[in-house]
C-alpha cells in the first residue's frame, strides 16, 4: 500500500518494504503521467505543487530498466492553503528575540487555531514555557524560526499525569502537549501537525538538571526514607529525574504528523508518544547532545507509529520502542506495535526496551544507518518485566552492533510473576561496523545474544542471516556471542578486513 501526506503545496508519499524481493529494487514515480522521480528508497516528495488542484501520482517497482509492478496509482487533491495565524503580529504580539516570554502570547495563538489554521511563526527566536495543543490544528516553523523552551522549572508548572520509564506518574508539562493520559481509554486528542524547516528546542542540560534540583529538595525525605531503595537505581538522580518533561509529548491522540522540523533539546525524551496510533514523523532532525536520558523519538504503548528520513544526534537513545515497566506494564497490558522505522541515520542506539512489560510486536525496520559509535541494535529485558518482544523484522540495514540481552539499568522495583519473552527476530543482510578501538582487545563482541534462565525461557527462533563483520587483527572484533537460544539460524554470515 501507498501512504500518502497531503498539503497544499506538497504530497509526500511512503510505502513499506517488500520484503520477498531482493535489495536494490528502484521505484519510479510519476505525477499526471510524466516520470518525475526514481528512488531505491520507500518514500518519496512532490514539491511546489498548486493548492485546491487535482493531481494523479503512481509508484511503480523498475527491475533491469522495466516496470515489473505498479505499486499505486493515487488521484489526490491539494486542500486550500490554510490561513495564518502570525504569532508576532496582532492580537498575539510575539516577540521572537530570544528575551522575551511569549507563553502567554503563544497560547492564545494556539486556542484561536482552527481546523483551516496554522499558528505560525516567522524567523526568530520565540521563548517560551509549558504548551497545549488541541486536535485539529496545525504548527508551522519558517525557516530559521524556532520555539525555544526556557530552562525554568516554574514555567511547566502545573504537572500533568505522564508516564516515564515505564511507570505513570506526575511529570512536569513539556514544551508541547497533545491530549490527556488514560491508559484505560483510547484517543482524546487529534488530527494535529507540526511542520516547517524551523526548530523547537527545550532547555536542555540546564532545564534537566534544574528539575532534578527541585525533586531532590521535595524528596528529600523520601529519598532518605528510602536509602537501600536509592542505592539499586542506576544513579542518585534516577527517581528526582523520574518528572522530568519531554519536549514533546503526545498522549492519548491519533493522526499527528511532525514533518521537516528540528526537533531538540528536551529535559529528558524528545518525542513521546504514550497510548496514541497513527503517529508519523518524517524529514526531521533530532538532537540532544549533552542531555542525560536525551532519547529522540520514543514510541509508548502505541500502535502504527511511522518514522522516516530522520537523523538523530542524541545523547541515549535515537529511537526506544517501550511499552511499560514490571509490574505496572504487564497490568495496563498496551502493547506497541506495528511500528515502521526506515531510512533513518543516527549517532547512538536503535532500542526494543527496556521497558516491555505491555510486550512490544511487529517492529519492521530497514534502509537504516546506524553506524557511527555507539549506535547499536538492541533487543533490552530484564528478569523482571514480563512482557515480550516478538515478530521483529530488520532489513538492509548497518549498526555498530546487534545485542539481545537482560539489561541491569532501570531495573528497580517489584518483579512481573513471569520472565519475558523474546521470539521471532529476524536480521537480513545487516552490516556491523564496531566500536571505535578503546584501546588493545576491545571486549565488545559484535552480535551478542543471551536468552534468559531455563530452556523454556531461552529466546527462540532468532535468525541472523546475511551478515558483515569486520575483523581486525589484535582486537575481539568479529567475535559472536550467542547463548540460551531456541531455534537459532546463522546464515551467509562474512568478515570483511
Amino acid at each position: 500500500m501507498v501512504h500518502s501526506l497531503i498539503f497544499s503545496d506538497e504530497i509526500t508519499l511512503f510505502w513499506d518494504k517488500q520484503w520477498e524481493l531482493r535489495d536494490g529494487v528502484i521505484y519510479r514515480v510519476t505525477l499526471n503521467g510524466e516520470i518525475v522521480g526514481e528512488t531505491p528508497l520507500t518514500h518519496f516528495s512532490l514539491y511546489r505543487l498548486t493548492e485546491k488542484s487535482a493531481y494523479s501520482v503512481s509508484v511503480e517497482r523498475i527491475e533491469d530498466g522495466k516496470v515489473c509492478e505498479c505499486l499505486a496509482t493515487l488521484d489526490l487533491r491539494t486542500p486550500a492553503a490554510k490561513r495564518k495565524i502570525d504569532v508576532s503580529a496582532a492580537p498575539y504580539f510575539a516577540k521572537g528575540d530570544g528575551a522575551t516570554l511569549n507563553t502567554e502570547a503563544i497560547q492564545r495563538a494556539i486556542d484561536d487555531c482552527g481546523a483551516n489554521d496554522s499558528v505560525y511563526f516567522p524567523k526568530g527566536v520565540f521563548l517560551s514555557g509549558a504548551l497545549n495543543l488541541h486536535s485539529d490544528m496545525e504548527i508551522y516553523l519558517e525557516e530559521g524560526a524556532t520555539l525555544q523552551g526556557t530552562s525554568r522549572v516554574e514555567d511547566y508548572l502545573p504537572k500533568r499525569k505522564s508516564r516515564f520509564e515505564g511507570i505513570e506518574m506526575m511529570c512536569y508539562s513539556s514544551l508541547l502537549n497533545m491530549g490527556e493520559l488514560d491508559h484505560s481509554s483510547g484517543p482524546n486528542c487529534r488530527n494535529i501537525v507540526i511542520r516547517g524547516k524551523g526548530s523547537v528546542f527545550g532547555g536542555g542540560a540546564e532545564h534537566c538538571n534544574a528539575v532534578i534540583e527541585r525533586e531532590r529538595e521535595i524528596l528529600k525525605d523520601y529519598l532518605r526514607e528510602n536509602a537501600d531503595y536509592v542505592k539499586t537505581c542506576e544513579n542518585d538522580s534516577t527517581i528526582p529525574g523520574r518528572a522530568r518533561p519531554r519536549l514533546v509529548n503526545i498522549s492519548n491522540a491519533e493522526n499527528v504528523i511532525l514533518a521537516n522540523t528540528t526537533f531538540g533539546f528536551g529535559a529528558s525524551w524528545n518525542i513521546h508518544i504514550v497510548y496514541s496510533r497513527n503517529i508519523i514523523t518524517y524529514g526531521c532532525k533530532i538532537l540532544s547532545q549533552g542531555v542525560w536520558n536525551g532519547d529522540g523519538w520514543d514510541p509508548d504503548s502505541s500502535e502504527n507509529c511511522v518514522i522516516f528520513d530522520t537523523e538523530f544526534r542524541t545523547y541515549d537513545n535515537s529511537i526506544a520502542i517501550k511499552s511499560g515497566k514490571n509490574p505496572e506494564g504487564n497490568i495496563i497490558a498496551r502493547p506497541c506495535s506495528d511500528i515502521r522505522i526506515f531510512n533513518c541515520r543516527g549517532g547512538n542506539c536503535m532500542a526494543l526496551g527496556s521497558e516491555m512489560s505491555g510486550g512490544i510486536s511487529d517492529i519492521y525496520i530497514w534502509d537504516c544507518d546506524f553506524s557511527i559509535p555507539p549506535s547499536g541494535m538492541g533487543l533490552k529485558v530484564t528478569e523482571k518485566r514480563g512482557g515480550y518482544i516478538r515478530r521483529v523484522r530488520v532489513r538492509n540495514c548497518a549498526f555498530v552492533n546487534i545485542r539481545a540481552r537482560c539489561v541491569s539499568f532501570n531495573d528497580d522495583g517489584e518483579s512481573a510473576e513471569t520472565l519475558p519473552q523474546v521470539e521471532d527476530i529476524i536480521f537480513e543482510n545487516i552490516t556491523l561496523t564496531g566500536p571505535k578501538p578503546r584501546g588493545e582487545g576491545n571486549p565488545t563482541e559484535l552480535i551478542q545474544i543471551f536468552g534468559i534462565g531455563g530452556e523454556e525461557n531461552y529466546f527462540r527462533d532468532i535468525t541472523l542471516s546475511g551478515v558483515r563483520i569486520p575483523a581486525l587483527e589484535g582486537s575481539s572484533h568479529g567475535q559472536i556471542n550467542i547463548k540460551n537460544v531456541k531455534n537459532l539460524v546463522l546464515k551467509d554470515i562474512t568478515f570483511f578486513e
